[in-house]
């Protein structure tokens, strides 16, 4: 059975594309033109617009999945504070094939 890896891109619509925290501005481009030209970077490296999440009439998240790769999982977010020793942690539900 395989696991997939996901990517959570916000899209503004007016010009800025955030990804994993990196920022991307748009050029001298159509609006239309600028948002394909980064989800086909993303298709050349595997992913797969799975779902499309509307925040404004300018914005959305759009979410992608992959079969998981070496590197696709983020470093596991520091215990908090107020979380009782003997409480498991739970991290994210990985979706298996």
């Amino acid at each position: 059975m395989g696991q997939w890896a996901y990517k959570v891109v916000y899209i503004d619509y007016r010009g800025r594309i955030s990804c994993e925290g990196l920022e991307t501005l748009i050029a001298n481009e159509r609006r239309s033109t600028f948002a394909r030209r980064y989800m086909n970077t993303l298709g050349r490296e595997g992913w797969e617009l799975v779902s499309l999440q509307p925040l404004t009439s300018n914005s959305a998240y759009y979410i992608f999945k992959r079969p998981a790769q070496e590197g696709d999982y983020a470093e596991e977010a520091p215990a908090a504070a107020s979380s009782s020793e003997g409480t498991a942690s739970q991290g994210p539900t990985v979706e298996s094939a």
